[in-house]
């Protein structure tokens, strides 16, 4: 910490200049906006409607939702990384201490078993506490953790997508209409079944309370 703080500003100013490059990925892979965006992405495939919604939608409802729900991560970061900034206007060390909460929080999503292959794969000798995890062995095991809990719930997704294609499918092989594609026949009942559950409230609602 102290040879941070003994940094020249020019350099801390470049190292600066280059975390900022890097938010965009920060955003995307380490935060609940990975976990949004595929769901929501596998629920259109599943739905079967091509351009509907829109990707920019998606990609606005998955960032709106990450805002809720890291509002509070998100503040304790600026609270965090502001007070060593207002004391030594130092910068990469207000950089340090405010992505502690991000770190916090990634833990909290994150696989045990995965988390232990990167810490493993990093370092020879095991943390004695989770201070010690650095937030770099954190954020490849969230990212696995995140992909495959989404791909969890897309899966649940697909299946009465799934299953009214088949009934739709053998009930026009029954009728004789070999020519007419299944999947033109089950998109209206699909948006049906799926505006009379209220599909989106209930999707939205279960991603975001999964995160408390």
């Amino acid at each position: 910490m102290d040879a941070i703080k003994d940094l020249n500003p020019i350099i801390q100013m470049l190292i600066v200049m280059t975390v900022f490059s890097l938010l965009p990925f920060v955003f995307c892979c380490m935060t609940s906006f990975l976990r949004f965006v595929v769901v929501f992405s596998m629920l259109k495939t599943a739905m079967g409607t091509q351009q509907v919604p829109p990707s920019i939608v998606i990609i606005g409802l998955s960032m709106i939702l990450t805002f809720f729900t890291m509002g509070s991560t998100f503040q304790r970061m600026y609270e965090m990384g502001s007070v060593p900034y207002k004391q030594n206007q130092n910068i990469v060390e207000a950089i340090s201490e405010g992505s502690k909460p991000l770190k916090e929080f990634m833990m909290k999503q994150t696989r045990e078993t995965d988390l232990a292959f990167f810490v493993e794969l990093s370092q020879k000798t095991p943390p004695k506490s989770p201070e010690e995890i650095t937030i770099w062995q954190v954020a490849p095991a969230f990212i696995i953790s995140e992909l495959k809990t989404a791909f969890e719930i897309g899966f649940i997704i697909f299946v009465p997508f799934i299953v009214l294609d088949l009934v739709v499918a053998n009930i026009l092989l029954a009728l004789g209409m070999f020519m007419l594609s299944p999947t033109i026949i089950s998109l209206p009942f699909k948006l049906l079944i799926f505006i009379a559950v209220d599909g989106w409230a209930l999707i939205v609602q279960g991603l975001v309370t999964s995160y408390n």
